[in-house]
């Protein structure tokens, strides 16, 4: 929770695609769905026909603070009005069914609509009532179909998950530069090879000097162990400069 009145300053990051919520049922979902699309940089809300009317404060207490979100969620007698400034819409499909139209992964969706935003045109994505879905009249407004590749025996979401995997998905889509590793090192850096490689001169001349390494026939290969084991990973500076001293006071005390 943000714990600041009024909510977290969210804002659109635009090209942002529009969240259709047809027919949701509890204002519970519609907030926690608020909170996933906050998570993942979507911002515009649209509700097809909520049960129990809008605005309902219960949304804006599961919202934990996706409170700009909501105060901006449009409503919408029917999903056909909900898409008709929209140039391209997607709709989340769990369950096969026979209509004929491209069927896209929650990654492939995602790309899609970064691209189509980059070309200037506006999209949405559907998304169905919790216990039955988008019917065959709600996909008939659609032009392609996003079907999440989920264990197949059971495909259970609810539907603030359903829209943060999306959402998940189309941050990383719109930013494809972010590693997909990286080293949280604080305030030191990766060593160099070169450091490394200093290191690894002190350690073996300390294992020399007090005997580690007497068997000559086995001495290469427990030297190649060693590099091996420091070459491994991205050891950083401040762990060498550990590790140096480690090794110097332990030769000193078995002196």
């Amino acid at each position: 929770m943000t714990g600041r009145d009024g909510g977290a300053e969210l804002a659109p990051m635009e090209p942002s695609p529009v969240v259709v919520l047809v027919r949701p049922q509890l204002a519970e979902n519609i907030g926690a769905v608020a909170r996933a699309m906050g998570n993942g940089g979507l911002f515009h809300l649209r509700l097809v026909a909520p049960r129990d009317g809008w605005p309902q404060p219960r949304a804006w207490i599961t919202g934990s603070g996706a409170h700009r979100i909501l105060d901006a969620a449009q409503v919408f007698d029917s999903v056909g009005d909900a898409v008709a400034d929209l140039h391209r819409v997607f709709a989340t499909c769990p369950r096969p069914r026979h209509i004929i139209k491209p069927v896209l992964t929650a990654r492939g969706g995602a790309a899609e609509v970064v691209a189509i935003g980059q070309r200037g045109l506006r999209c949405g994505v559907l998304f169905g009532p919790e216990r039955t879905g988008l019917d065959n009249e709600d996909i008939a407004c659609a032009d392609s179909l996003i079907r999440y590749d989920l264990n197949p025996d059971f495909m259970s979401l609810n539907l603030a998950q359903a829209v943060m995997v999306f959402g998940y998905e189309w941050w990383l889509a719109r930013a494809p530069e972010q590693p997909a590793r990286e080293l949280q090192v604080n305030e030191t850096m990766p060593a160099t090879k070169g450091e490394l490689d200093n290191f690894m001169t002190h350690l073996i001349a300390a294992c020399d000097e007090r005997g580690f390494l007497r068997n000559e026939q086995k001495r290469p290969g427990m030297v190649r162990n060693l590099r091996h084991f420091f070459q491994r990973g991205e050891v950083t500076r401040q762990e060498l400069n550990t590790l140096h001293g480690v090794v110097t006071e332990l030769g000193r005390g078995r002196k």
